[in-house]
Protein backbone atom coordinates (compact mmCIF):
# COMPACT_ATOMS: atom_id res chain seq x y z
CA UNK A 1 0.00 0.00 0.00
CA UNK A 2 1.49 3.38 -1.01
CA UNK A 3 2.04 6.22 1.44
CA UNK A 4 -0.95 8.26 0.33
CA UNK A 5 -3.33 5.34 0.71
CA UNK A 6 -1.96 4.45 4.14
CA UNK A 7 -2.41 8.06 5.22
CA UNK A 8 -6.01 8.05 3.99
CA UNK A 9 -6.74 4.82 5.88
CA UNK A 10 -5.28 6.27 9.09
CA UNK A 11 -7.50 9.34 8.83
CA UNK A 12 -10.58 7.24 8.12
CA UNK A 13 -9.86 5.06 11.16
CA UNK A 14 -9.27 8.17 13.27
CA UNK A 15 -12.57 9.63 12.06
CA UNK A 16 -14.40 6.45 13.08
CA UNK A 17 -12.71 6.50 16.48
CA UNK A 18 -13.64 10.15 17.03
CA UNK A 19 -17.25 9.41 16.04
CA UNK A 20 -17.35 6.49 18.50
CA UNK A 21 -16.01 8.66 21.32
CA UNK A 22 -18.45 11.47 20.53
CA UNK A 23 -21.30 8.95 20.68
CA UNK A 24 -19.94 7.74 24.05
CA UNK A 25 -19.94 11.29 25.42
CA UNK A 26 -23.51 11.83 24.23
CA UNK A 27 -24.58 8.57 25.86
CA UNK A 28 -22.75 9.36 29.11
CA UNK A 29 -24.03 12.98 29.07
CA UNK A 30 -23.40 15.44 31.89
CA UNK A 31 -24.36 13.21 34.81
CA UNK A 32 -23.18 15.66 37.46
CA UNK A 33 -24.73 18.81 35.95
CA UNK A 34 -21.76 21.02 36.99
CA UNK A 35 -22.40 20.22 40.66
CA UNK A 36 -19.19 21.81 41.99
CA UNK A 37 -19.61 24.89 39.82
CA UNK A 38 -22.96 25.32 41.54
CA UNK A 39 -21.28 25.12 44.95
CA UNK A 40 -18.68 27.71 43.88
CA UNK A 41 -21.45 30.08 42.78
CA UNK A 42 -23.55 29.58 45.90
CA UNK A 43 -20.61 29.97 48.28
CA UNK A 44 -19.25 33.11 46.60
CA UNK A 45 -22.77 34.60 46.39
CA UNK A 46 -23.13 33.83 50.12
CA UNK A 47 -19.97 35.86 50.72
CA UNK A 48 -21.04 38.71 48.42
CA UNK A 49 -24.24 38.93 50.46
CA UNK A 50 -22.14 39.81 53.53
CA UNK A 51 -21.53 36.41 55.14
CA UNK A 52 -18.29 34.60 55.97
CA UNK A 53 -17.73 32.27 53.02
CA UNK A 54 -16.42 29.53 55.33
CA UNK A 55 -19.79 29.43 57.10
CA UNK A 56 -21.40 28.25 53.87
CA UNK A 57 -22.66 24.65 54.08
CA UNK A 58 -24.39 22.51 51.46
CA UNK A 59 -25.87 19.19 52.66
CA UNK A 60 -24.98 16.16 50.51
CA UNK A 61 -26.45 12.67 50.86
CA UNK A 62 -23.19 10.95 49.81
CA UNK A 63 -20.49 13.00 51.50
CA UNK A 64 -22.24 14.83 54.30
CA UNK A 65 -21.96 18.61 54.55
CA UNK A 66 -19.92 20.32 51.85
CA UNK A 67 -18.43 23.79 52.11
CA UNK A 68 -16.02 26.16 50.41
CA UNK A 69 -12.54 24.79 51.08
CA UNK A 70 -10.31 26.90 48.80
CA UNK A 71 -8.19 29.80 50.12
CA UNK A 72 -9.79 33.27 50.01
CA UNK A 73 -7.98 34.21 46.77
CA UNK A 74 -9.77 31.27 45.13
CA UNK A 75 -13.06 32.95 46.03
CA UNK A 76 -11.95 36.16 44.31
CA UNK A 77 -11.08 34.24 41.13
CA UNK A 78 -14.52 32.62 41.14
CA UNK A 79 -16.48 35.88 41.48
CA UNK A 80 -17.27 36.10 37.71
CA UNK A 81 -19.08 32.76 37.89
CA UNK A 82 -21.16 33.96 40.86
CA UNK A 83 -22.25 37.29 39.41
CA UNK A 84 -23.33 35.76 36.11
CA UNK A 85 -26.62 33.89 35.81
CA UNK A 86 -26.45 30.10 35.46
CA UNK A 87 -26.31 29.69 31.67
CA UNK A 88 -23.67 32.39 31.04
CA UNK A 89 -21.64 30.98 33.94
CA UNK A 90 -21.73 27.50 32.41
CA UNK A 91 -20.77 28.90 28.99
CA UNK A 92 -17.84 30.82 30.51
CA UNK A 93 -16.73 27.75 32.43
CA UNK A 94 -16.99 25.52 29.35
CA UNK A 95 -15.00 27.90 27.14
CA UNK A 96 -12.23 28.32 29.73
CA UNK A 97 -11.98 24.60 30.51
CA UNK A 98 -12.05 23.37 26.91
CA UNK A 99 -9.50 26.01 25.89
CA UNK A 100 -7.24 24.93 28.76
CA UNK A 101 -7.44 21.28 27.63
CA UNK A 102 -6.67 22.23 24.02
CA UNK A 103 -3.71 24.46 24.86
CA UNK A 104 -2.08 22.19 27.43
CA UNK A 105 -2.47 19.15 25.17
CA UNK A 106 -0.77 21.04 22.35
CA UNK A 107 2.13 21.94 24.64
CA UNK A 108 2.56 18.28 25.59
CA UNK A 109 1.99 16.63 22.21
CA UNK A 110 3.64 19.02 19.73
CA UNK A 111 7.28 18.47 20.83
CA UNK A 112 6.79 14.67 20.90
CA UNK A 113 5.07 14.61 17.50
CA UNK A 114 7.79 16.70 15.87
CA UNK A 115 10.54 14.67 17.47
CA UNK A 116 8.98 11.39 16.31
CA UNK A 117 8.09 12.71 12.87
CA UNK A 118 4.37 12.25 13.49
CA UNK A 119 1.80 14.30 11.62
CA UNK A 120 0.93 16.99 14.17
CA UNK A 121 -2.80 17.46 13.36
CA UNK A 122 -3.32 13.68 13.43
CA UNK A 123 -1.42 13.30 16.73
CA UNK A 124 -3.33 16.18 18.35
CA UNK A 125 -6.76 14.93 17.32
CA UNK A 126 -5.93 11.40 18.49
CA UNK A 127 -4.52 12.67 21.79
CA UNK A 128 -7.48 14.97 22.46
CA UNK A 129 -9.94 12.20 21.67
CA UNK A 130 -8.29 9.77 24.09
CA UNK A 131 -7.81 12.46 26.74
CA UNK A 132 -11.48 13.49 26.57
CA UNK A 133 -12.44 9.95 27.60
CA UNK A 134 -10.19 9.80 30.67
CA UNK A 135 -12.29 9.94 33.80
CA UNK A 136 -10.35 12.79 35.47
CA UNK A 137 -10.94 15.00 32.42
CA UNK A 138 -14.60 14.23 31.78
CA UNK A 139 -15.47 14.30 35.50
CA UNK A 140 -13.58 17.56 35.95
CA UNK A 141 -15.83 19.06 33.27
CA UNK A 142 -19.12 17.50 34.31
CA UNK A 143 -18.57 18.45 37.97
CA UNK A 144 -17.56 21.98 36.96
CA UNK A 145 -14.19 21.92 38.71
CA UNK A 146 -11.50 24.58 38.09
CA UNK A 147 -8.59 22.13 37.98
CA UNK A 148 -7.81 22.77 34.31
CA UNK A 149 -7.25 26.45 35.09
CA UNK A 150 -4.65 25.43 37.67
CA UNK A 151 -3.06 22.99 35.21
CA UNK A 152 -2.89 25.73 32.57
CA UNK A 153 -1.09 28.05 35.00
CA UNK A 154 1.40 25.37 36.07
CA UNK A 155 2.21 24.16 32.56
CA UNK A 156 2.46 27.70 31.19
CA UNK A 157 5.10 28.43 33.83
CA UNK A 158 7.09 25.23 33.38
CA UNK A 159 6.75 24.60 29.64
CA UNK A 160 6.57 28.13 28.24
CA UNK A 161 8.00 30.79 30.56
CA UNK A 162 10.76 28.67 32.10
CA UNK A 163 12.38 27.48 28.82
CA UNK A 164 12.38 31.07 27.56
CA UNK A 165 14.17 32.31 30.65
CA UNK A 166 11.36 34.73 31.46
CA UNK A 167 11.76 36.85 34.55
CA UNK A 168 8.08 36.10 35.23
CA UNK A 169 8.69 32.36 35.56
CA UNK A 170 7.15 31.19 38.83
CA UNK A 171 4.40 33.84 38.98
CA UNK A 172 1.71 31.53 37.59
CA UNK A 173 2.58 28.64 39.89
CA UNK A 174 2.33 31.05 42.81
CA UNK A 175 -1.11 32.18 41.65
CA UNK A 176 -2.22 28.54 41.30
CA UNK A 177 -1.06 27.86 44.87
CA UNK A 178 -2.98 30.90 46.11
CA UNK A 179 -6.16 29.66 44.41
CA UNK A 180 -5.85 26.10 45.77
CA UNK A 181 -3.17 24.85 48.14
CA UNK A 182 -2.17 21.61 46.41
CA UNK A 183 -0.22 23.31 43.54
CA UNK A 184 2.20 24.61 46.21
CA UNK A 185 4.14 21.36 45.75
CA UNK A 186 5.35 22.80 42.44
CA UNK A 187 7.09 25.58 44.38
CA UNK A 188 9.02 22.87 46.21
CA UNK A 189 9.74 21.25 42.83
CA UNK A 190 11.24 24.51 41.54
CA UNK A 191 13.46 24.87 44.59
CA UNK A 192 14.77 21.29 44.69
CA UNK A 193 15.53 21.44 40.95
CA UNK A 194 17.71 24.52 41.55
CA UNK A 195 15.37 27.06 39.93
CA UNK A 196 15.72 29.28 42.99
CA UNK A 197 14.72 32.56 41.35
CA UNK A 198 11.54 31.03 39.92
CA UNK A 199 10.80 29.35 43.25
CA UNK A 200 11.17 32.60 45.17
CA UNK A 201 9.08 34.38 42.53
CA UNK A 202 6.36 31.77 43.03
CA UNK A 203 6.44 32.31 46.79
CA UNK A 204 6.22 36.09 46.32
CA UNK A 205 3.37 35.68 43.84
CA UNK A 206 1.41 33.41 46.19
CA UNK A 207 2.02 35.79 49.09
CA UNK A 208 0.92 38.84 47.08
CA UNK A 209 -2.29 37.12 45.95
CA UNK A 210 -2.99 36.01 49.53
CA UNK A 211 -2.43 39.54 50.87
CA UNK A 212 -4.79 40.90 48.23
CA UNK A 213 -7.41 38.46 49.47
CA UNK A 214 -6.76 39.59 53.07
CA UNK A 215 -7.42 43.18 52.01
CA UNK A 216 -10.65 42.28 50.20
CA UNK A 217 -12.04 39.71 52.65
CA UNK A 218 -10.24 40.08 56.01
CA UNK A 219 -12.73 38.09 58.08
CA UNK A 220 -12.75 35.14 55.68
CA UNK A 221 -8.94 35.17 55.49
CA UNK A 222 -8.57 35.01 59.26
CA UNK A 223 -11.17 32.25 59.41
CA UNK A 224 -9.48 30.17 56.70
CA UNK A 225 -5.88 30.42 57.88
CA UNK A 226 -6.60 30.02 61.59
CA UNK A 227 -9.53 27.60 61.60
CA UNK A 228 -11.08 26.20 58.40
CA UNK A 229 -7.76 25.01 56.94
CA UNK A 230 -6.84 23.00 60.04
CA UNK A 231 -10.23 21.47 60.77
CA UNK A 232 -10.64 20.06 57.27
CA UNK A 233 -14.43 20.22 57.45
CA UNK A 234 -16.61 20.41 54.37
CA UNK A 235 -14.24 18.56 52.03
CA UNK A 236 -16.27 15.36 51.95
CA UNK A 237 -16.02 11.74 53.06
CA UNK A 238 -12.37 10.64 52.95
CA UNK A 239 -13.36 6.96 52.57
CA UNK A 240 -15.45 7.67 49.46
CA UNK A 241 -14.20 5.67 46.47
CA UNK A 242 -13.62 8.84 44.45
CA UNK A 243 -10.85 9.81 46.90
CA UNK A 244 -7.74 8.17 45.43
CA UNK A 245 -5.15 9.44 47.89
CA UNK A 246 -3.12 7.38 50.35
CA UNK A 247 -5.32 8.71 53.14
CA UNK A 248 -8.41 7.68 51.21
CA UNK A 249 -7.09 4.13 50.85
CA UNK A 250 -6.36 3.90 54.58
CA UNK A 251 -9.78 5.38 55.38
CA UNK A 252 -11.49 2.68 53.30
CA UNK A 253 -9.44 -0.07 54.93
CA UNK A 254 -10.17 1.24 58.44
CA UNK A 255 -13.86 2.08 57.93
CA UNK A 256 -15.97 2.62 59.95
CA UNK A 257 -13.07 3.71 62.18
CA UNK A 258 -10.65 6.56 61.54
CA UNK A 259 -7.45 5.66 59.68
CA UNK A 260 -4.12 5.50 61.48
CA UNK A 261 -2.70 8.99 61.00
CA UNK A 262 0.86 7.97 61.94
CA UNK A 263 0.80 5.31 59.24
CA UNK A 264 -0.55 7.84 56.75
CA UNK A 265 2.17 10.34 57.70
CA UNK A 266 4.87 7.69 57.25
CA UNK A 267 3.53 6.65 53.82
CA UNK A 268 3.13 10.28 52.78
CA UNK A 269 6.70 11.17 53.78
CA UNK A 270 8.08 8.12 51.99
CA UNK A 271 6.12 8.99 48.86
CA UNK A 272 7.13 12.65 49.07
CA UNK A 273 10.82 11.84 49.46
CA UNK A 274 11.03 9.24 46.70
CA UNK A 275 8.73 11.08 44.31
CA UNK A 276 10.45 14.45 44.58
CA UNK A 277 13.84 12.74 44.26
CA UNK A 278 12.74 11.29 40.91
CA UNK A 279 11.15 14.60 39.88
CA UNK A 280 14.41 16.40 40.67
CA UNK A 281 16.38 13.89 38.62
CA UNK A 282 14.04 14.40 35.69
CA UNK A 283 14.25 18.19 35.89
CA UNK A 284 18.03 18.20 36.13
CA UNK A 285 18.20 15.84 33.15
CA UNK A 286 16.10 18.31 31.18
CA UNK A 287 12.90 16.27 31.17
CA UNK A 288 10.47 18.88 32.47
CA UNK A 289 7.36 16.97 31.44
CA UNK A 290 8.28 13.90 33.48
CA UNK A 291 9.43 16.08 36.37
CA UNK A 292 6.17 17.99 36.58
CA UNK A 293 4.11 14.83 36.06
CA UNK A 294 5.76 13.05 38.97
CA UNK A 295 5.38 16.17 41.11
CA UNK A 296 1.66 16.36 40.34
CA UNK A 297 1.23 12.67 41.13
CA UNK A 298 3.04 13.06 44.46
CA UNK A 299 0.74 15.95 45.33
CA UNK A 300 -2.33 13.80 44.66
CA UNK A 301 -0.99 10.85 46.65
CA UNK A 302 -0.05 12.76 49.80
CA UNK A 303 -3.05 15.08 49.91
CA UNK A 304 -5.75 13.85 52.34
CA UNK A 305 -8.36 14.29 49.61
CA UNK A 306 -7.63 13.67 45.91
CA UNK A 307 -10.86 13.23 44.03
CA UNK A 308 -10.76 11.46 40.69
CA UNK A 309 -11.14 14.78 38.86
CA UNK A 310 -7.94 16.05 40.53
CA UNK A 311 -5.73 13.46 38.82
CA UNK A 312 -4.99 15.34 35.60
CA UNK A 313 -1.47 13.95 35.70
CA UNK A 314 -2.50 10.78 33.91
CA UNK A 315 -2.59 12.94 30.76
CA UNK A 316 1.13 13.85 30.50
CA UNK A 317 2.04 10.38 31.81
CA UNK A 318 0.05 8.76 29.02
CA UNK A 319 1.72 10.96 26.37
CA UNK A 320 5.22 10.21 27.71
CA UNK A 321 4.56 6.46 27.88
CA UNK A 322 2.92 6.33 24.44
CA UNK A 323 6.11 7.76 22.94
CA UNK A 324 8.35 5.28 24.79
CA UNK A 325 8.45 2.03 22.82
CA UNK A 326 9.14 -0.32 25.69
CA UNK A 327 6.55 1.24 27.98
CA UNK A 328 3.74 2.02 25.56
CA UNK A 329 1.80 -0.92 27.03
CA UNK A 330 1.38 1.08 30.24
CA UNK A 331 -0.15 3.92 28.23
CA UNK A 332 -2.71 1.43 26.93
CA UNK A 333 -3.47 0.28 30.49
CA UNK A 334 -4.05 3.88 31.57
CA UNK A 335 -6.16 4.76 28.53
CA UNK A 336 -8.40 1.71 28.88
CA UNK A 337 -8.87 1.48 32.65
CA UNK A 338 -9.00 5.22 33.36
CA UNK A 339 -11.13 5.74 30.27
CA UNK A 340 -13.62 3.14 31.46
CA UNK A 341 -13.64 4.69 34.94
CA UNK A 342 -12.63 1.56 36.82
CA UNK A 343 -12.84 3.03 40.33
CA UNK A 344 -16.32 4.40 39.61
CA UNK A 345 -17.81 1.00 38.91
CA UNK A 346 -18.84 0.72 42.54
CA UNK A 347 -20.74 3.98 42.22
CA UNK A 348 -22.39 2.85 38.97
CA UNK A 349 -23.93 -0.26 40.53
CA UNK A 350 -21.21 -2.91 40.28
CA UNK A 351 -22.56 -6.07 41.96
CA UNK A 352 -21.17 -6.25 45.53
CA UNK A 353 -20.40 -9.95 45.19
CA UNK A 354 -17.72 -10.82 44.40
CA UNK A 355 -16.35 -7.46 43.25
CA UNK A 356 -16.43 -5.45 46.47
CA UNK A 357 -14.54 -7.98 48.59
CA UNK A 358 -11.03 -9.37 48.84
CA UNK A 359 -8.18 -8.52 46.51
CA UNK A 360 -10.38 -7.66 43.52
CA UNK A 361 -12.34 -5.19 45.63
CA UNK A 362 -9.14 -3.56 46.90
CA UNK A 363 -7.74 -3.28 43.36
CA UNK A 364 -10.86 -1.70 41.89
CA UNK A 365 -11.43 0.72 44.76
CA UNK A 366 -7.80 1.91 44.71
CA UNK A 367 -6.91 1.42 41.04
CA UNK A 368 -5.96 5.03 40.25
CA UNK A 369 -3.88 5.24 43.42
CA UNK A 370 -2.05 2.05 42.42
CA UNK A 371 -1.48 3.42 38.91
CA UNK A 372 -0.02 6.62 40.38
CA UNK A 373 2.33 4.68 42.65
CA UNK A 374 3.44 2.57 39.68
CA UNK A 375 4.07 5.72 37.60
CA UNK A 376 6.54 6.97 40.20
CA UNK A 377 8.70 4.02 39.18
CA UNK A 378 7.72 3.41 35.56
CA UNK A 379 7.87 6.90 34.05
CA UNK A 380 11.13 7.13 32.07
CA UNK A 381 13.52 10.03 32.52
CA UNK A 382 14.47 11.10 29.02
CA UNK A 383 17.84 12.80 28.60
CA UNK A 384 18.20 15.97 26.49
CA UNK A 385 14.49 16.79 26.56
CA UNK A 386 14.76 20.55 26.96
CA UNK A 387 12.17 21.50 24.38
CA UNK A 388 10.07 24.64 24.21
CA UNK A 389 6.46 23.89 23.23
CA UNK A 390 5.98 24.34 19.53
CA UNK A 391 9.70 24.02 18.69
CA UNK A 392 11.47 20.99 17.31
CA UNK A 393 13.51 18.96 19.77
CA UNK A 394 17.09 17.99 19.22
CA UNK A 395 17.69 15.78 16.21
CA UNK A 396 19.30 13.12 18.36
CA UNK A 397 16.86 10.60 19.87
CA UNK A 398 16.30 10.91 23.59
CA UNK A 399 17.70 8.21 25.79
CA UNK A 400 15.48 6.64 28.39
CA UNK A 401 16.44 5.84 31.98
Amino acid sequence: MDTGRRRAVRWVLLGLFVALVVYGHIWYRNRHDWFDLGIYRQAVSFWLDGHDIYDYVKPDDTQGSLGFTYPPFGALVLVPFAVLSWIPAVVLYSVVTVAAVLVTTYWLVAPVARGKGWELPFALILALTVISVLEPIRENYTFGQINMVLVLLILADLLVLMPRGSRWAGVLIGLAAAIKLTPAIFIVYLLISRRYRAGLTAIASAAAATLLAVAVMPRGSVDFWTDALWQGEGIGNAAYTFNQSLYGMLARLAAPHDPNRLLWAALALLTLGFGLWRARRAALAGDEVVGLTITGIVGCLISPISWVHHIYWFVPALIVLAAARRRAWFAVVIAVTVGLGLVSWFEQGLPPDPWSHGMQGFLIENWYLLLMVALLFVLPIRADSRVEPGLSPASEPATVR
